[in-house]
């Protein structure tokens, strides 16, 4: 089998189960068994596939065409210009995540000596992109999830931060730290218990359900971390929060409830209202 043959049939399966687009899919499983960019499979495609990697190829379009997303079998996703590691423990980062990463990126200034907390870390993802971004600032993050912290130190090495980061086991009920925070930064489960039902199988089957949906009306973490954060932010101290479309203007009330002010709504690169952030006085 050629790597053009190899493309083409995987390609015609991926179509037949139902997932979207399969010519990319098999391209990019290939290209990571071939240890080779993407396009470079272009300027390959005569040249035949070993045993070993057939083998491997056809284990990832079985995980594949039963819906498993295809970070899970790569084991890894870019995020914000890096890698993290990703496996069923954790939530894939998603694009418009690096809107919450930019939005805080243009409020404060690189040099700045922040305290930055990141209330459930999973991938470490938003905590490593900021240690990098704010050399000079301090990043503690906590997530309820062992496994979550593990992977998120891991990443931590991954991306050569030499234990910057504080990570904590805990959940944010039950978190009392010695010192306050400048800035609190969040992507909390915001899918409610009946958009969960109406979700795509790559998210429902595979992807941690409790870092996703709270299980309620996808409010009740902007209300718990609201609260809490007039316990633990400095004044003036900042929040930051990913929201889900249609969530902004709940959202900023549940800000105004708990004393912030200047309180702000950014969209993302589809003009969803994506990001919500305040201060607090």
């Amino acid at each position: 089998m050629t790597v053009l043959e190899g493309i083409q049939l995987t390609t015609d399966y991926l179509d037949k189960k139902g997932i979207d687009s399969p010519r990319i899919n098999a391209e990019i499983m290939l290209a990571h068994i071939l240890k080779c960019k993407r396009l470079d499979l272009y300027l390959s495609f005569d040249k035949p596939l070993k045993d070993e990697e057939i083998k491997v190829y056809r284990e990832f379009l079985k995980r594949r065409s039963s819906f498993e997303p295809l970070q899970y079998i790569l084991g890894s996703v870019e995020f914000y210009g890096l890698e993290f590691m990703v496996n069923k423990s954790v939530l894939i980062p998603r694009q418009e995540t690096e809107i919450l990463i930019e939005t805080i990126l243009n409020y404060f200034p690189k040099e700045n000596k922040l305290s930055f907390l990141d209330i459930g870390t999973g991938s470490g993802n938003i905590a490593i992109c900021l240690a990098k971004l704010f050399p000079e600032s301090t990043v503690t993050t906590i997530d309820i999830s062992p496994d979550s912290i593990n992977l998120a130190k891991e990443n931590e090495k991954l991306n050569n931060l030499d234990e910057r980061i504080k990570f904590v086991n805990a959940d944010i009920k039950d978190f009392n730290p010695e010192n306050n925070f400048d800035v609190i930064v969040s992507n909390p489960p915001y899918v409610s218990i009946n958009e969960y039902k109406t979700l795509q199988p790559e998210i429902v089957n595979y992807e941690p359900a409790n870092a996703i949906s709270d299980f309620g009306n996808g409010l009740k973490f902007y209300e718990l971390i609201s609260e809490k954060a007039n316990l633990i932010l400095n004044k003036p101290g900042y929040l930051f929060f990913e929201v889900g479309k249609g969530q902004h203007s709940d959202v900023k009330i549940i800000f105004e409830k708990n004393n912030f002010r200047n309180v702000i709504v950014k969209k993302d690169f589809l003009n969803i209202e994506r990001v919500v952030y305040g201060e607090l006085v």
